[in-house]
């Protein structure tokens, strides 16, 4: 059991994300186990973006709420196409650089009007996969705060 929960936070550690505190049982087990989301109400969480690991993403991320967007993302996985169009419409692409938007395509305050910043592929991709595996078990419409660390 120690060792089980010893190799979890290690693992979460590792990984730069940091543990908040909601805990999910675990099944088959009584000992609960930390998660690095936290519920803040029924339809609302809280995300540390670790900055250390994206730092060109969680820099933009900063910039566009500093510049007035939203630090919530209200989940619409559906919608993600359409909103990237848009966000995305008359913005050239750069060799060697991917368009990145902030509110992310995923989250339906995205779209138009969205902030766009140039930044590499690895660090946009990165993140973009990383959020999307925080966030999977979490619902359409469900609302994220995005918290940059």
């Amino acid at each position: 059991m120690f060792k089980w929960i010893f190799t979890v936070l290690i693992t979460i550690l590792l990984a730069g994300c940091s543990v908040q505190q909601q805990e999910v049982a675990r099944p088959n087990k009584t000992a609960p186990v930390a998660l690095p989301v936290s519920q803040v109400s029924a339809d609302t969480v809280k995300l540390e973006f670790p900055s250390k690991r994206y730092p060109e993403t969680a820099q933009h991320i900063k910039e566009a709420i500093a510049a007035g967007k939203s630090s919530v993302c209200t989940i619409d996985r559906d919608g993600a196409d359409h909103n990237r169009d848009l966000s995305l419409k008359g913005v050239p692409t750069k060799k060697g650089k991917d368009r990145d938007e902030w509110p992310m395509a995923m989250c339906s305050e995205g779209g138009e009007g969205a902030d766009i910043k140039y930044i590499s592929p690895k660090d946009n991709r990165g993140a973009g996969s990383w959020v999307g595996h925080k966030l999977d078990d979490y619902p359409d419409g469900t609302k994220v705060e995005f918290i940059v660390k």
